[in-house]
């Protein structure tokens, strides 16, 4: 391998030469305390930044291993580092920026308020490697040579120092931020001994910044505290005791005045799939890891998905046991949206009615009698939200603000007041009991889970679906095809999407073969993911290694392939699980 001072020599012996000039520095170089490789080299100055990785071993590093032994204390340090390198690198400022197009820019994916596995940083047994993108100098389309070598010899090792060598690094955030992940883990590995579906520990901070923004609000806020009657005690690892809101098993609703808190503790308990990083607020916010928000989709295809449960008896006999539209209407997107995320096999469905469909979540005792239930095709969610429990063991938490009728059907209700939480259950049957009631319960026939769908091989050719890209947070070009995924709700990093990008496409050329079900091949491209790394799902060739994926959840990875619109599935026998 040559030495990071020929490098140099090479940019300086370019200096003013064509931009192609810039192909010859591609390749690995030494320093003596850390390699650096330039894995590829921008076409032009306007193209994406040119990609490069550095890898320290850990002899060098000297980290401690009692950091990363296990995959929660690897991913926190992953994630640590991956933070403090974004920092250095954007405090590199302009003045380090000369030049055309993208010259100059120093950058590594940035993280948000989760901590989400990632390509940025991989700290192996071996080694911590960072991958980081740079936009090599150019004036016009001529190398700027010497910028070159000041950025490569200079910026980058001096970055790298300060974030790579645990002498530099500030020990004790380090330290708090891989205990928090594993108390976090520990937490949520809890849940289901203690019969909890979520945790909210007393004194989160649940109110984000804006509409816009995932950051805690600025200034004073209520800090949660627990109703007394639902007060749980754990004792974490690290962190000792901690008392909050245990969410027990069951139908829980969410009650209150508009702007009262009702969404805003749903949306914690949504995130709380995921860990977050200190300071956010909603660090012991702990939910059940198989937790699906649910909402109504307008305008979503639908392929061959079993809503039977729902919905049946449509205008003109048309199935609803392999329901498939081009343009599915609110109820029926929210139907399938369920069916599908029992597909692959979630214990807890959340729901909140500002975003759900009107006639799919309730009809009343007026509306039935008005229009008899033959002329009704759909079973509202309410007359099935006590069976998808007791016969099949799926929680459901619920915000509800207008419809009393759920009263009737819930194990728990919480009322929430100026952002505080009480616990009004027995209130809430007092006045069921009080009250005539009448509405008929509408169901035809018992639940059935749904039947695993076999999605079958893409049509057209492999070179249409390399064209994978992510656009943002929502959007995938996949071949011909987008998909969109802005009511994913869970999914919350553009990383993530550009993983599942990936990942989609890998599946079609791994494992879609006509004969796997869905959730078989979500879980048999996780696996490889925890076999050999996110890295495996990437189309680089060999050596060329992502830095801007992060690691998606199977129902988010299911939920792009439900959207392609060009999907096909065959049924098949019916399985339950992922």
């Amino acid at each position: 391998m040559e030495t990071v001072q020929s490098l140099r020599q090479k940019l300086l012996s370019i200096d003013g030469k064509g931009y192609g000039a810039y192909k010859s520095v591609q390749g690995g170089y030494d320093s003596g305390w850390f390699q650096i490789f330039i894995d590829h080299v921008q076409a032009d100055p306007f193209a994406p930044p040119s990609r490069l990785r550095a890898r320290v071993v850990h002899r060098v590093s000297d980290f401690p291993r009692e950091l990363f032994n296990d995959r929660a204390g690897r991913v926190a340090l992953q994630d640590f580092l991956a933070r403090a390198l974004h920092r250095q690198l954007k405090s590199s400022g302009p003045e380090d920026r000369a030049g055309t197009g993208k010259s100059g820019v120093l950058s590594i994916d940035r993280c948000g308020q989760e901590i989400l596995e990632r390509t940025a940083i991989l700290v192996t047994a071996d080694f911590i490697e960072a991958r980081f993108s740079l936009g090599l100098p150019a004036r016009g389309r001529t190398v700027l040579g010497k910028e070159a070598a000041r950025l490569i010899g200079d910026t980058v090792p001096g970055a790298l120092e300060k974030c790579l060598l645990y002498k530099n690094i500030n020990r004790d955030d380090l330290k708090a931020h891989v205990d928090l992940v594993r108390d976090q883990e520990y937490l949520r590995e809890s849940l289901e001994g203690r019969g909890l579906v979520a945790f909210v520990a007393n004194g989160s901070t649940l109110p984000r910044e804006s509409g816009i923004s995932d950051r805690p609000l600025k200034g004073p806020a209520v800090p949660f505290l627990s109703p007394p009657g639902l007060e749980v005690e754990f004792t974490l690892p690290v962190r000792g005791k901690i008392t909050g809101m245990g969410v027990p098993r069951g139908v829980t609703l969410i009650v209150g005045g508009g702007y009262h808190g009702k969404s805003t503790l749903l949306r914690a308990i949504e995130k709380g799939i995921y860990n977050h990083i200190p300071g956010d607020g909603r660090e012991m916010v702990i939910t059940d890891g198989s937790a699906v928000k649910i909402r109504s989709e307008d305008g979503r295809r639908v392929e061959r998905v079993n809503i039977g449960p729902f919905i049946n008896n449509l205008p003109f006999g048309q199935d609803t046991r392999s329901f498939s539209s081009e343009n599915a209407s609110g109820s029926t997107s929210q139907a399938a949206n369920i069916m599908e995320a029992l597909e692959c096999g979630t214990s807890l469905l959340l729901l909140d009615e500002d975003t759900s469909a009107t006639n799919f979540m309730i009809r009343d005792g007026r509306m039935q009698r008005l229009v008899a239930k033959e002329h009704e095709p759909i079973t509202p969610f309410i007359d099935r939200v006590r069976e998808l429990y007791e016969g099949m063991r799926v929680s459901s938490i619920l915000v509800v603000g207008g419809s009393g009728d759920y009263l009737k059907v819930a194990d728990l209700v919480i009322k929430m007041q100026e952002y505080r939480a009480s616990e009004v259950t027995s209130a809430a049957r007092e006045i069921i009991d009080s009250t005539p009631d009448y509405r008929v319960v509408e169901v035809n026939g018992k639940m059935e889970g749904p039947a695993p769908r076999v999605p079958l091989p893409a049509r057209g050719s492999r070179e249409d679906r390399v064209r994978t890209k992510a656009r943002g947070l929502d959007l995938i070009s996949f071949g011909r095809d987008e998909i969109n995924l802005a009511y994913v709700d869970q999914l919350v990093d553009p990383s993530q999407t550009r993983a599942v990008a990936e990942i989609v496409r890998y599946s079609y050329d791994r494992y879609v073969d006509g004969r796997s079900s869905l959730p078989e091949i979500v879980g048999k491209v996780l696996q490889d993911i925890v076999r050999e790394g996110l890295d495996v799902v990437s189309p680089f060739a060999l050596g060329l290694h992502p830095g801007d994926y992060a690691l998606p959840r199977g129902y988010e990875i299911a939920a792009a392939f439900n959207r392609l619109r060009s999907l096909r599935v065959a049924a098949r026998v019916k399985i339950m699980g992922l």
